[in-house]
């Protein structure tokens, strides 16, 4: 399954909280010819580096769909992002 929301959350030192929820489905639609040709790509370097292509695409997917439920904590001084994957 496809992740289906992405929630990013800045915490700022003496400032209040910026938090902001990025649907996938919409931004996958509109970077649709993007997502083509790196496909595109990857399978002319599976056929040049002799990587099976069909493997090489089926793990990124496995990659992907095992996205959902992850969580991404960074911190840089006293400013943190969190960034939820649902």
């Amino acid at each position: 399954m496809m992740p289906q929301l992405v929630t990013v959350k800045v915490n700022r030192p003496d400032r209040r909280p910026i938090r902001f929820w990025v649907p996938v489905l919409p931004v996958v639609l509109l970077l649709f010819p993007v997502v083509v040709l790196v496909v595109l790509a990857a399978i002319v370097a599976c056929l040049v580096f002799r990587i099976g292509a069909v493997r090489a695409l089926g793990a990124g997917w496995r990659v992907i769909s095992a996205l959902p439920g992850a969580r991404f904590d960074i911190e840089q001084g006293r400013t943190a992002v969190l960034v939820a994957i649902r």
